[in-house]
C-alpha cells in the first residue's frame, strides 16, 4: 500500500465517478433476478440538505447495496416532492418564479445527495412539478372522477388566513396551519374531494396485513380511521319552529355510541354547520352571530376538545325517545358537522365534554351508570365525568344491566318504535375518517383538470388536452391565487357545448403528488409514467423508510390511492409498502452567542481551557440541549464539511453505529472522530494482510491449523450474523459485530507478525478474513470498501460483488459456556467442548480458582452437571 492513512478526500469522488460512468446502479425492468424495491420518502427541495437529512437515505442505501450483493435486482430511486407553498413564498420574497427557485434547489440538493455515495438510479429521477408527472396525475384524477371516487360540494373547510388556502383536517395542528402557524378559520367553499371514506373499512382491515409495519404506526392509523359501532336515534321536535318552511324535518337524527346512557340525557346539541342551525340562524341575528363566532374557532378535533364549550339555546325542545323528559336543543361549538350526523345528545354524567357544557349552562346531571361497588344512594358526579364500566341504574327497564347489555336492549326497543314511517333507532357503523378535501387556492400545484361551464356544469378536460399546464407568466404582487387573476389562462371554451367557460383555478393538495410517486418510479425512463405491468412488477415497495411524522397524512393517503388505482385497473396491488421503517432523527447541540443569536457549529470552538467560544472573537458561547437539526437554529452540519474533513464514509458509519436506528442519534465531534479512527483501522488491517500474506489470495489448503481455523470461524460468523442484522434493519448491531471482529482480526494479524513466517493456511485465512470484512462493510462504507477491494486484488467492483457465503461447518459451535453455581450462587463460567463428558466437565470445574477457593481444601459434597446448561457445586 502506498500510504498508511486512507485518503477519503481523494478516494470518495473517484469511486463515485466510476460508479456513475459504469451505470452500475441503473435498474432494468427485464432483469431476470428477483426484484427488491427499497425507497426512502422523497424530499421537498427547500434549498440545501444537512447531515440530519441523510440518515434515512444512508439506511436505505445499506439495504439496497446489501440486497444487490445477495443477488436481487434492486430498484433504489430518488425524486422531489416539488410543488407547494414554500416555493410561492420564496417567489414573493425573492421576486422570482417558483419553478426557478425549485429547480435551482433540486440541482443543489442532488449534488449534496451524491456526496453521500448513495447507490441511486438517477435515471429514474422525477420532480412532481414536471408536466409529464402531473399530467399523469390529472389522468388519474379524471379516472377517479369517472369511477365515483372524486366529487365536488360546498363544505365547511379549514382556511389558513396567512397562506390563503384550504387545509386538510390532518394539516391543522393545535388549531394552526401546519406550515404558516396561523390560527385556522372555518369557511364554506366549493371543494373537490377524494372519497376516502368509501374505503374506510378496507383501509382498517388492511392494517392487519402489514406485519412489517411498526405497531405504533398501525395504531395511529386505526385511531385516525376511528371505526365505531352505534345507533342512529331520531328525536321528534316537540315545538317545531313556526316559520319553518314546508317539508322541514320534524325530527333531529343523532349518532351515538352510548345509547345505554339515554336516560341520563339532558340536552341535544347541533353543529354550527347543521342545516337546522343554519335555518334557525336565518331568522335569528343573535344565533347567526354565534355561528359566525364558532367558525372563527379551532377546527381540529384536539382544538375543539380543549376549547371553552360554548352554546346557544335555540328555544326548541325534542321528545325523549324512551319516554323521559323533553330536552332543550342548543347549537354548540364542540359538535362537528363532519362526524356522525352533526348532532349529539348530551349525557353530562358520563362524558366530560357534555359535563363541562351542562355545568356552564345549568343543565341537569343524572348518573345512569353505577361504578362497581358504588352505593346507588350516594354516588354522584361532581367535576369529573364517570366513563368506566358499571351497571345501569336510574334507567327504568335498563336497571341492573351491564353497558353492553343495555346498548343491545335500547337498540332492540328503538328499532321497533316508529317516527312516521321510519324506525326511531337504526344500528350504524361510523368512522372518524372524513373525505379528503384536495382543493388548494394556490398557483404552484397540479391544476385540477376540470372546466366550469354555465350550461354544462363541471366538465372534465378532454384526454387530448392533457396535461393542463401551469402558465409561466404569473405575478405574486397581490394576495390570493395568481391563477384567478391571470388574464387568459382560465378562459377557455367548454369541451361539450363550445360556449365560453373557465378552468378550475384550484390546484391539488401536494399530498396527492406523493400518494403515487412510488408507482411512477416503476416505469423506466422514456415510458408512460404509470405502466400497469411495470407497477405490478415492482410494487409493493419491499422496504420503505421515513419519519414517523408521516404516519397518517402521507401513508394513509398512499394506501387509499393504491387501493383506488387497483379498483380502476391501473395496478394489481392493494398496499403500496410491504415493509415500513420509521427512523429516528439526528440531533445536535445548539449554540448562541452573547447577543442571543444562533450560531452554526463551525462558528464555535474551544479555548485553551476547554470553554466554548465564538470563532474569531473568543466571546463566550452558550450551549443548548441537543435538538433536531434545523436551519432556523443553525445546529446543522452540511455534508460538504463532513466530506472535506472526515469523508462521507465516516459520517455513514457514525449514523449507523451510534444508536438503534429507530431512535434519535446525537451528532458529536467525538462520535465522528471515533468513526474516522475505525475507518483508518480497517484500512490498516487490509494493508497488514497484504504485507504479511502477499497481494494475491493463495489457494485454499487442504488442512488448517487452529489459529487459521479460529480466524475462519470468526470471518464466516461475521458474514452470517451481519446478513441477519441488515435484513432486520439492526444497523447498530451489525456495526458492533464489525468492531468485535476487528479485534479478533487484529489479534490474528499481531500473532502472525510475531510468528514471522506465515503458512499457507494462515495466509489463506488472513486474505479470506480481509475479503469477508471488506464485503461485509461495503454497504455501509462503500468508498473505503472499493479502495480496500482494489488493494486485495478483488475482481471488478465490490459494489457488484456477492455477499460472502458462510460455510455451515464453520458456523457450528464446538464449545459451550456453562455458568457455575456454588451453593446456589453464580460464581464463575467455564467454556468446555460440547462433546465433553460429565466427568470431564467436573474435572475442569474443580480446577477453577473460584471453586478451589470456595472448597478451601475440602472435597465437594456434590457436583451436579446438567449437560450444556449449568454446573451446580455443593461445597
Amino acid at each position: 500500500m502506498s500510504t498508511e492513512r486512507y485518503n477519503a478526500r481523494e478516494a470518495e469522488p473517484r469511486w463515485q465517478k466510476v460508479w456513475d460512468e459504469r451505470g452500475i446502479f441503473r435498474t432494468r425492468n427485464d432483469d431476470p433476478r428477483p426484484k427488491y424495491y427499497v425507497l426512502e420518502m422523497f424530499p421537498y427541495p427547500s434549498g440545501r440538505i444537512h447531515i440530519g437529512h441523510g440518515r434515512n437515505y444512508v439506511m436505505g442505501d445499506v439495504v439496497a447495496r446489501f440486497k444487490r450483493m445477495k443477488g436481487f435486482n434492486v430498484l433504489h430511486p430518488m425524486g422531489w416532492d416539488a410543488f407547494g407553498l414554500p416555493a410561492e413564498n420564496a417567489a414573493i420574497e425573492r421576486n422570482t418564479h417558483p419553478g426557478v427557485w425549485t429547480y435551482e434547489n433540486i440541482a443543489t440538493m442532488r449534488e449534496q445527495l451524491k456526496l453521500l455515495g448513495l447507490s441511486l438510479d438517477w435515471s429514474r429521477e422525477i420532480a412532481t412539478c414536471d408536466p409529464d408527472y402531473y399530467g399523469e396525475q390529472q389522468r388519474i384524477f379524471l379516472e377517479f372522477l369517472k369511477n365515483g371516487f372524486v366529487y365536488r360540494k360546498e363544505s365547511e373547510v379549514n382556511w389558513d388566513p396567512v397562506d390563503n388556502t384550504v387545509l386538510a383536517n390532518e394539516q391543522v395542528i393545535d388549531g394552526r396551519g401546519w406550515r404558516s402557524g396561523a390560527l385556522v378559520e372555518r369557511r364554506k367553499l366549493n371543494q373537490w374531494f377524494f372519497r376516502i371514506t368509501a374505503l374506510a373499512q378496507e383501509l382498517l382491515d388492511g392494517l392487519d396485513t402489514l406485519e412489517r409495519w411498526p405497531d405504533k404506526v398501525r395504531l395511529m392509523q386505526r385511531n385516525w380511521i376511528g371505526r365505531s359501532e352505534g345507533l342512529h336515534v331520531r328525536f321528534a321536535l316537540a315545538n317545531p319552529p313556526a316559520d319553518a318552511p314546508a317539508g322541514s324535518p320534524a325530527d333531529i337524527k343523532v349518532y351515538t355510541t352510548r345509547p345505554d346512557t339515554l336516560f341520563g340525557a339532558s340536552f341535544l346539541a347541533l353543529s354550527p354547520g347543521h342545516p337546522m342551525a343554519e335555518q334557525l340562524a336565518g331568522g335569528n341575528p343573535a344565533l347567526a352571530a354565534f355561528v359566525e363566532e364558532c367558525r372563527r374557532g379551532g377546527t381540529s378535533t384536539a382544538e375543539i376538545e380543549t376549547q371553552e364549550k360554548m352554546g346557544f339555546d335555540t328555544g326548541l325542545t325534542v321528545r325523549h325517545p324512551l319516554g323521559g323528559p323533553d330536552l332543550p336543543v342548543y347549537v354548540a361549538n364542540f359538535v362537528l358537522m363532519e362526524y356522525g350526523t352533526g348532532a349529539i345528545f348530551g349525557c353530562p354524567a358520563h362524558d366530560q365534554r357534555d359535563l363541562d357544557f351542562a355545568r356552564k349552562y345549568g343543565l341537569t346531571v343524572t348518573p345512569v351508570v353505577l361504578p362497581p361497588g358504588a352505593d346507588p344512594a350516594s354516588f354522584a358526579v361532581a367535576d369529573v365525568a364517570y366513563d368506566g364500566e358499571g351497571t345501569l341504574y336510574h334507567s327504568h327497564f335498563l336497571d341492573g344491566l351491564t353497558i353492553p347489555e343495555a346498548k343491545e336492549a335500547v337498540a332492540a326497543r328503538l328499532e321497533d318504535q316508529r317516527l312516521g314511517n321510519e324506525p326511531v333507532g337504526e344500528r350504524a357503523v361510523n368512522f372518524r375518517l372524513r373525505d379528503w378535501g384536495i382543493s388548494r387556492q394556490r398557483y404552484w400545484g397540479c391544476p385540477i383538470p376540470v372546466i366550469h361551464c354555465a350550461a354544462c356544469g363541471p366538465v372534465p378536460v378532454p384526454e387530448d388536452q392533457l396535461p393542463v399546464r401551469l402558465p409561466d407568466d404569473v405575478t405574486f404582487d397581490a394576495p390570493g391565487n395568481p391563477l384567478d387573476r391571470h388574464p387568459s389562462w382560465k378562459h377557455v371554451a367548454c369541451p361539450q357545448c363550445g360556449q365560453p367557460a373557465t378552468r378550475e383555478t384550484d390546484t391539488m393538495d401536494t399530498f396527492v403528488d406523493s400518494s403515487w410517486y412510488f408507482a411512477r418510479f416503476a416505469s423506466e425512463p422514456g415510458t408512460r409514467p404509470l405502466q400497469k405491468a411495470a407497477a405490478d412488477h415492482w410494487l409493493p415497495v419491499d422496504q420503505y423508510i421515513g419519519g414517523i411524522e408521516h404516519a397518517i397524512l402521507h401513508l394513509l393517503y398512499s394506501r387509499f390511492f393504491t387501493r383506488t388505482l387497483k379498483k380502476i385497473g391501473r395496478v394489481s396491488v392493494e398496499e403500496p409498502f410491504a415493509g415500513l421503517f420509521t427512523q429516528g432523527m439526528i440531533v445536535h447541540e445548539t449554540y448562541k452567542d452573547a447577543a442571543g443569536k444562533w450560531l452554526f457549529p463551525e462558528e464555535v470552538e474551544r479555548d485553551a481551557e476547554g470553554r466554548p467560544v465564538k470563532v474569531g472573537t473568543g466571546e463566550p458561547v452558550t450551549i443548548g440541549a441537543p435538538e433536531k437539526m434545523s436551519k432556523s437554529k443553525k445546529n446543522v452540519v452540511p455534508p460538504e464539511i463532513v466530506a472535506d474533513t472526515y469523508g462521507v464514509d465516516c459520517a455513514r458509519w457514525f449514523m449507523l453505529s451510534d444508536t438503534p436506528p429507530e431512535r434519535d442519534s446525537e451528532w458529536t465531534s467525538a462520535g465522528i472522530e471515533g468513526a474516522w479512527r475505525f475507518v483508518q483501522r480497517i484500512w490498516r488491517l487490509v494493508g497488514d494482510v497484504v504485507a504479511l500474506a502477499g497481494p494475491a489470495a493463495p489457494a485454499e489448503p487442504g488442512t488448517f491449523g487452529e489459529d487459521a481455523l479460529a480466524l475462519r470461524r470468526a470471518s464466516h460468523k461475521l458474514a452470517a450474523q451481519m446478513a441477519d442484522d441488515i435484513e432486520r434493519l439492526r444497523f447498530n448491531v451489525a456495526v458492533a459485530r464489525v468492531h468485535a471482529f476487528a479485534n479478533v482480526f487484529g489479534d490474528a494479524v499481531v500473532a502472525a507478525r510475531r510468528g514471522g513466517t506465515v503458512g499457507d493456511d494462515l495466509a489463506f485465512a488472513l486474505h479470506e478474513a480481509a475479503r469477508f470484512l471488506v464485503r461485509a462493510v461495503a454497504p455501509s462504507v462503500p468508498h473505503l470498501a472499493e479502495e480496500c477491494w482494489t488493494v486485495l486484488g478483488g475482481d471488478g467492483l465490490v459494489a457488484e460483488a456477492e455477499w460472502p457465503a458462510s460455510e455451515p461447518s464453520l458456523l457450528a459451535e464446538d464449545t459451550v459456556t456453562l455458568p457455575i453455581q456454588i451453593n446456589g450462587k453464580r460464581r464463575a463460567d467455564i467454556t468446555v467442548p460440547k462433546a465433553a463428558s460429565p466427568a470431564e466437565v467436573e474435572s475442569a470445574v474443580l480446577a477453577l480458582d473460584a471453586v478451589v477457593k470456595a472448597l478451601d481444601g475440602r472435597p465437594p459434597k456434590r457436583i451436579i452437571v446438567v449437560p450444556q446448561r449449568i454446573v451446580n457445586v455443593v461445597a
